[in-house]
């Protein structure tokens, strides 16, 4: 039911403040990576933020691209997802703690098909201290924003 509820969510948002299509897929390696570790409910937790800050920053820079394809190249949680924690009892929730972030890919096309920009953007945490308050995702939606920021930018009409 929360998946249902993130996927009307990430999809009321991309249709709200712009008429721009976003389209988010998965590299093959981090589908992999959901069906046999993260789970693949977390699929919709990540396009959920990553819609949300597209939709965010193309509103900011007042950017309209008719769509947006992006690619989640791979992503690594901060803390345990439900899967992984399902799979392996040893795991708390609340304290294992590891380094997390992700990889995008994103081009943005204008309504005759034409690209508009491109983007390739990746950060993932590399001081533990730095991970130890997050969620589960909290390094790879860091990673969403900025990538969304920086495709924005190229997308300004300024």
């Amino acid at each position: 039911m929360k998946t249902l509820l993130l996927a009307a969510s990430a999809l009321a948002l991309s249709q709200t403040s712009s008429a721009t299509e976003i389209v988010i897929n998965l590299s093959e390696a981090f589908s992999e990576d959901l069906t046999e570790t993260y789970g693949t409910r977390e699929a919709d937790v990540l396009r959920y933020e990553i819609t949300k800050d597209i939709d965010g920053a193309l509103t900011k820079a007042g950017a309209d691209p008719a769509r947006i394809e992006i690619t989640i190249v791979n992503a690594k949680p901060n803390r345990p997802t439900l899967e992984q924690a399902r799979q392996t009892p040893g795991l708390d929730m609340f304290r294992s703690v590891s380094l997390g972030g992700m990889k995008l890919t994103g081009t943005a096309f204008d309504a005759d098909g034409n690209v508009l920009a491109e983007e390739a953007y990746k950060w993932f945490e590399t001081d533990i201290r730095q991970a130890s308050p997050a969620g589960t995702w909290t390094d790879a939606k860091r990673a969403s924003d900025r990538f969304a920021r920086r495709l924005a930018k190229q997308l300004s009409p300024e």
